[in-house]
């Protein structure tokens, strides 16, 4: 069994469709979905999506790009929303310096109460950031000195570095499609050592397709094509990178299987 550890279900390209997107990525092997929130407006929806769906489970957050406009988004609003038993991440939150569409110190402020959130419920912490490395380890960093917490880089595409970094941090490192182009090199050398018990995989969909299906609109079901390349990269069977991400996976997403 594969899981999509991050999807946007209910975005365009795939909400149009999303009953059939949901039985291809059931026939390709998907057995669970993480549908991933970007802003407020959006929670009920993303929610209600697992709601319908029994191997689909949500997160509720506010993606960097959104923080100019969610300043009342704190972490006691996060916390009571995180409560729904369907509920088991908090994010997607982090840094973006690269297209900074929102103030980066509000990005930080938001950063750290999504941290505080997933401190107080012992959810995991998915973690966006580009451009902006420095900040996300020393914003890390600190934040651990207040009392631990678990996460995932999700897409990465960050440097060697910043993988050994995060993993020391604790987190997991999660491989999207990207890994499957031919100008991710850095990526693949990076991907191809990454510890197998610290690995994830996603589609990012309805975003960065992977080869085969480039120029598409990304789907769950194209995690499989990431999962068979990246298993070839690293010298092992589809089998063992699926058996080994679906742990990892429901080891961090802890909530998942006692909801089971």
């Amino acid at each position: 069994m594969l899981i999509d550890s991050h999807c946007h279900l209910n975005y365009k390209g795939l909400i149009e469709d999303q009953h059939n997107v949901l039985e291809r990525a059931r026939a390709a092997g998907v057995g669970l979905m993480l549908n991933i929130a970007t802003r407020e407006s959006e929670w009920d929806a993303v929610l209600t999506t697992a709601l319908n769906a029994p191997d689909v489970w949500a997160t509720v957050g506010i993606h960097p790009h959104e923080a100019d406009e969610h300043p009342h988004v704190d972490t006691a609003k996060l916390i009571e929303r995180a409560a729904h038993p369907r509920v088991v991440g908090i994010g997607e939150t982090g840094l973006d310096y690269y297209y900074d569409h929102s103030d980066r110190q509000r990005q930080q402020r938001s950063f750290r109460s999504h941290i505080a959130a997933s401190r107080d419920t012992g959810l995991p912490l998915i973690v966006h950031t580009r451009d902006a490395e420095d900040d996300t380890i020393a914003i890390l960093r600190d934040e651990m000195t207040h009392g631990a917490f678990s996460g995932v880089i999700h897409c990465f595409t960050a440097s060697g570095a910043f993988a050994d970094t995060a993993m020391e941090l604790g987190f997991y490192i999660s491989i999207s499609g990207i890994v499957t182009f031919k100008n991710a090199r850095d990526l693949q050398a990076t991907a191809a050592r990454l510890p197998l018990d610290r690995l994830l995989i996603e589609t990012d969909s309805p975003f960065l397709a992977p080869v085969p299906h480039r120029g598409k609109p990304c789907e769950p079901a194209y995690v499989a094509d990431t999962a068979h390349f990246l298993a070839n990269l690293r010298g092992e069977t589809v089998d063992q990178l699926a058996q080994a991400t679906s742990a990892n996976f429901r080891t961090l997403f802890s909530k998942v299987e006692g909801a089971s």
